[in-house]
């Protein structure tokens, strides 16, 4: 197997309240994925196969990190976050935040209702989303090379539940930590992909770009 480093999208419309509005990146998110491919090159990482998913954000990604023409692969899409959340709140009476430190507590809602098929009329089913990013990380890793996999923060999350047996409000508690272009590394050991890096941006650790460390 090859070792995958999976890569959050920058920062997108943080004032948005549906999927496609969402879906672009913020101006900030831009210049995130620029400073991201510029380490990458300083750092000389070698890196001959690029992926990301079929979203607006994940191309912008991608292309402005100028490491390598994408494969887009509609697996590597995220979970449909505001279209579960309406769901909760239409059905279960747990109101969308309106404010940040809210998600903190309705994240973990959101993930448990919709793997206990609480959510009815949800775009896909829990195992159906964990399925296909199953699929598409093995089907990656099974082919030559290192790989760049650029993504968003749920489906890594995901990926971490697999590769260390999290429970749901692990889960959850990892998708929140994630930053906008940070790096998650899975590295072949033995029969299996193990987590060897998580949340890393080495791109923005420095004083004047710390401000750049965002999570929405």
């Amino acid at each position: 197997m090859s070792h995958i480093t999976l890569i959050r999208h920058g920062q997108a419309n943080t004032g948005a309240r549906d999927e496609l509005e969402y879906d672009r990146l913020s101006e900030l998110g831009h210049q995130q994925a620029a400073w991201l491919g510029d380490h990458l090159r300083i750092a000389g990482s070698h890196h001959p196969r690029v992926y990301c998913g079929t979203l607006t954000r994940h191309i912008e990604t991608a292309s402005g990190m100028a490491v390598g023409d994408a494969v887009q692969d509609e697996r590597l899409n995220e979970l449909q976050y505001f279209t579960l959340s309406q769901l909760l709140d239409e059905q279960h009476g747990i109101p969308i935040p309106q404010e940040r430190e809210g998600f903190i507590t309705h994240l973990p809602k959101v993930f448990d209702a919709w793997r206990n098929d609480e959510l009815e009329g949800a775009p896909e089913s829990f195992e159906a989303f964990e399925t296909r990013v199953n699929d598409a990380l093995q089907e990656i890793a099974n082919e030559s090379g290192p790989a760049l996999v650029v993504t968003s923060g749920g489906l890594i999350a995901i990926a971490m539940r697999r590769f260390m047996d999290l429970n749901m409000s692990a889960t959850a508690r990892v998708a929140l930590a994630i930053m906008n272009t940070s790096m998650h590394r899975l590295f072949p050991i033995g029969e299996h992909l193990s987590p060897v890096l998580f949340n890393a941006v080495p791109h923005l650790d420095t004083p004047e770009r710390q401000f750049a460390q965002t999570h929405f």
